[in-house]
């Protein structure tokens, strides 16, 4: 009987840019099931869909894991972004990886808290000008049921403080209802644009008008 090769066994553990300039560039993922990268097709879609409203644009990947969205924003003409990633070990990842790909300079990585980081939004806010932020909003689907309120929080402060233009994406599990986030309505015209890409669904704001 023919010995079966382990490495054919092992799960792909490379994530890729899908699209811009770094199209087609690895992304080093060490394969820690506590990370939960959004896959590459889902990330292509996602960006296919919202890809001309990224350039020009300041991007926030809040729970970045392997920094892939926010890598991608950059590939495709962000013009600078932060990610923010609690685990010191893939904060450091993120970094060889933008380092690995020419982008370490467009790319601010904040080894932190999300919900600690984004008690700070305000003052973030009027340090910067009036470029539109691309915000993106992809956490550990538990936090959906076990941290809800501080995801409420989080993005409401978002939605508040962001520049006119400003937009905000958030991956889920698919049975989440957005309905139980925050919409928007002062500054949005028709609230969540919900796609699915099973098991996961994204819903999208995009912020046209002046604060309330």
């Amino acid at each position: 009987m023919a010995k079966s090769d382990p490495k054919r066994n092992q799960p792909d553990l490379t994530l890729r840019i899908v699209g811009g300039a770094q199209r087609g560039r690895k992304i080093r993922y060490n394969g820690d099931l506590a990370t939960r990268p959004m896959k590459d097709r889902v990330r292509e879609a996602v960006f296919n869909l919202v890809g001309p409203a990224i350039k020009g644009t300041r991007a926030f990947d809040l729970f970045a894991g392997t920094g892939a969205v926010a890598l991608e924003a950059l590939s495709r003409g962000a013009i600078q972004a932060t990610a923010i990633e609690r685990r010191f070990d893939m904060a450091k990842l993120i970094e060889q990886n933008a380092a690995d790909i020419g982008l370490a300079e467009r790319l601010e990585v904040v080894p932190g808290n999300t919900f600690l980081w984004a008690r700070e939004l305000e003052a973030l806010r009027q340090s910067q000008d009036e470029t539109p932020w691309s915000i993106f909003c992809c956490p550990p689907y538990a936090f959906y049921h076990d941290r809800l309120s501080d995801l409420t929080t989080v993005l409401e402060r978002f939605l508040q403080l962001a520049p006119d233009g400003s937009m905000l994406l958030v991956e889920a599990d698919e049975p989440f209802d957005f309905a139980d986030l925050p919409d928007g309505k002062a500054r949005t015209e028709d609230g969540w644009d919900v796609r699915t890409y099973a098991p996961a669904q994204v819903g999208i704001l995009r912020m046209h008008f002046g604060q309330a």
